[in-house]
Parts: C-alpha cells; sequence; structure tokens
C-alpha cells in the first residue's frame, strides 16, 4: 500500500534547495528524500521560474495554511456562533449582514472569516448547503468577470430617455422612483418581474401567469403598483426591453412615467441589476415559473424585503419603505 502524502518538512525543503543549487535532477533529488520527482517539480515551479529558496519557501507554506485554517478554528471552537452564522446563511443572508448584526452581541466575526469557513469545508451536503446561501453559488471562490453584451433590441415607440429624467432621481433623497425589469425562467418562456424602489431598496416581485409579453407585463406591473399611495409612485427605470412597449398605457394606468436606459447600460438601473442578482438565490437559472404558485412568490418577496442592506445602515427595506407610507402627502 502506498503511504499517505504528508506536507514536505522544513529540512526537505532545505534539502531541496541545495541539491537544486548544486544542479541535481529531480529524479535523485526525489529518490534520496523518499518522494515523487512530482511532489519536488511541484516545490520548484511554486516560485515561478525564480531560484528556489527553502527560507521563502517555507514562509509561504505557513502563509498558506494560516490562511486555510483562519476561518476554520473560530467557527470549529464555538458552537454557539456556528449556529447562528448557519441559521442566517439558510436564510440568504450575506456575511457582511451576519458580522454586523453580530457587533451588538458577545459574539464576533468577519465577512471574510465566514467566507473563508464555508470554503475549506469537505463536499457535502453541509458546503452545499451553506454555498447555496451566498449571492452567487460558486463551488470555488472566483475573480470578478467584466464586460457586458451589446444590446440588438428594436426601438421602443415614443420613449423617453433616461437623459430626459429629473435630476432628484439619481440623488435617491426623495422617495417614488423606481427601477424594473424581468427575471427570465426556463427556456426563456416563462419569468418574473421586479420592481425596486430605489431611495429604500423596497422590492415588488410580479407573477406573470399569463406571459411576459408586453400587454401582460403591463397589466400585472400596473395591478401590484396600482394600490401604492401617489408619494411613492413617480417615475420608472427601464431597459429597453420590448415588455415595456405599452409604456404610455401604462403611465395612464398607474401615473408613473416611464424613463428608458440607454441600450447596454445596465449600470444605468443598478439598484434592479444587484436585486435580480440576489434574487437568483431563491430563482436560480432555469427556474420554470409557471411551476411557482404567487404565494411562494410573495413569501420570497417577504424574506427578501426583512435582509438588512448595508446601504441602508443595516436596516430592512420593508422598514424603510413602511416608514414612507406612513408618511402623510
Amino acid at each position: 500500500m502506498p503511504k499517505p502524502y504528508t506536507r514536505l518538512s522544513d529540512a526537505e525543503r532545505e534539502e531541496i534547495s541545495i541539491r537544486l543549487e548544486q544542479g541535481e535532477c529531480l529524479r535523485s533529488i526525489g529518490r534520496i528524500l523518499g518522494r515523487p520527482a512530482s511532489t519536488v517539480k511541484y516545490e520548484r515551479d511554486r516560485t515561478r521560474g525564480k531560484p528556489y529558496r527553502a527560507h521563502k519557501a517555507m514562509k509561504d507554506a505557513a502563509k498558506k495554511a494560516s490562511s486555510r485554517n483562519k476561518g476554520k478554528s473560530k467557527m470549529m471552537k464555538d458552537l454557539r456562533l456556528r449556529a447562528f452564522v448557519h441559521a442566517r446563511l439558510r436564510k440568504h443572508w450575506s456575511p457582511e449582514q451576519i458580522s454586523r448584526t453580530l457587533e451588538s452581541t458577545d459574539m464576533t466575526i468577519s465577512p471574510e472569516t465566514i467566507y473563508q469557513y464555508i470554503y475549506v469545508l469537505p463536499r457535502g451536503s453541509l458546503k452545499k448547503t451553506l454555498i447555496g446561501g451566498l449571492r452567487q453559488e460558486h463551488a470555488y471562490r472566483r475573480k470578478n468577470g467584466k464586460g457586458e453584451r451589446a444590446e440588438t433590441r428594436g426601438k421602443i415607440a415614443d420613449m423617453l430617455s433616461i437623459e430626459e429624467r429629473p435630476e432628484e432621481v439619481a440623488s435617491r433623497t426623495i422617495p417614488g422612483h423606481w427601477e424594473g425589469d424581468l427575471i427570465i425562467g426556463k427556456n426563456k418562456r416563462t419569468a418574473i418581474g421586479t420592481l425596486v424602489e430605489r431611495t429604500t431598496r423596497y422590492t415588488v416581485i410580479v407573477p406573470l401567469p399569463n406571459g411576459k409579453d408586453a400587454v401582460s407585463v403591463r397589466k400585472a406591473f400596473a395591478k401590484e403598483l396600482r394600490l401604492l399611495p401617489r408619494h411613492i409612485k413617480k417615475t420608472l427605470t427601464y431597459d429597453q426591453g420590448k415588455e415595456m412597449s405599452q409604456h404610455k398605457t401604462f403611465t395612464i394606468d398607474t401615473g408613473i412615467q416611464v424613463y428608458f436606459a440607454h441600450p447596454g447600460s445596465p449600470w444605468e438601473r443598478g439598484t434592479n441589476e444587484n436585486t435580480n442578482g440576489l434574487l437568483r438565490q431563491y430563482f436560480p437559472k432555469g427556474t420554470d415559473f409557471d411551476t411557482i404558485p404567487r404565494r411562494t412568490i410573495k413569501k420570497v418577496q417577504n424574506e427578501f424585503n426583512e435582509r438588512p442592506r448595508k446601504t441602508l445602515n443595516f436596516s430592512t427595506p420593508k422598514e424603510k419603505f413602511n416608514a414612507l407610507v406612513a408618511i402623510e402627502v
């Protein structure tokens, strides 16, 4: 039976450094150490072309081990902390939301420590569940990607550009300005709508049981917004999707003026873009929205609006929005 792999010791790294300096081949060094030549090669190649030095290799190995165990140890030692973090992750709280909430208790943990804890867990149902609670359900931590696809859809008649939108919208100081979009489901056949109030980040999720055509979207959006107080119904910023081609009738129905973002400019509706990304935790790509009842969608809406937000100083959108609704104008 082959011996289980053990990490290189400091003495072995010293031996590798000396013998590489003397020009010995990898196989010869491996035989002396009782290690495969591939292990020696991997150790040498970690320097990325620079001369191999034992003291530098030892320092790097220690740093890597410390980083690997940093989050694990604290979470493993404190059962109460671990239970708290697990419970919030299952409710789709972000590590930062969890960390900030703990500041008022006798438990503390940084967002990075929570991320490290999750990603050093061995593969299994627990790791899968906790990763499922993160914003992006990646099996491994990834670097951010960039780039947006160009907009190829046709023009909508009589649309008002975002450049004509009142200046007060950008400041977020006056409520009643919304951003909207669709989240597309399985095979691009089904969808739900999302409407986000810019000041409070309050989100309305709109079921679309009759389809995502312009008439169905207009009626469904108008139905959701019609009962809201007038002082929080001013404008809606949308992309140039054909589902909003009946924007003039929508404005008559609701009193909300629609403005359209430039093609291929999702940052002009950044609040809604971010919201849709977060909602993918509940409705992953490939979801068939025809199979999800309205009550389930509204349950998600309620839970989503009860999550604390950093941008609201860790108040919830629901708290902020309810305070606005109560205002007499």
